[in-house]
């Protein structure tokens, strides 16, 4: 997987990845209105995980397909690998007020100072 990774980097399309701990070391908060439930892992009763992830920028979805073709399976055995967009702000249209904006910008600016 390391020398994908660095296919991704020398391409200029790799933003961000990382692998994940196993469920046996995570928690899950279930809402239901205002009430919080707490779930420990491991999850049993959960087919399938989010094992890590990779942030690509890349100019389709059609691109970003090529690239999973060329990854080296993650599993031993049979895996999928699902690929989303995220969203930007020309996504919510009007809704997404100029104070709304600037609140955005202002939380990446912090969380980016943070990391």
């Amino acid at each position: 997987m390391g020398n994908f990774n660095e296919e991704l980097v020398k391409a200029g399309i790799l933003i961000d990845a990382d692998g994940l701990h196993p469920s046996s070391k995570g928690a899950r908060v279930r809402f239901s209105g205002d009430k919080r439930t707490v779930i420990d892992g491991p999850f049993i009763e959960t087919k399938e995980l989010v094992a890590g992830y990779w942030i690509w920028e890349v100019k389709s979805k059609e691109e970003a397909i090529e690239w999973v073709k060329r990854c080296p399976n993650p599993m031993p055995g049979d895996s999928e690998i699902e690929i989303r967009q995220i969203f930007s702000a020309e996504d919510f249209g009007a809704e997404f007020t100029p104070e709304a904006r600037a609140q955005e910008e202002r939380v990446r600016e912090q969380a980016k100072k943070n990391s």
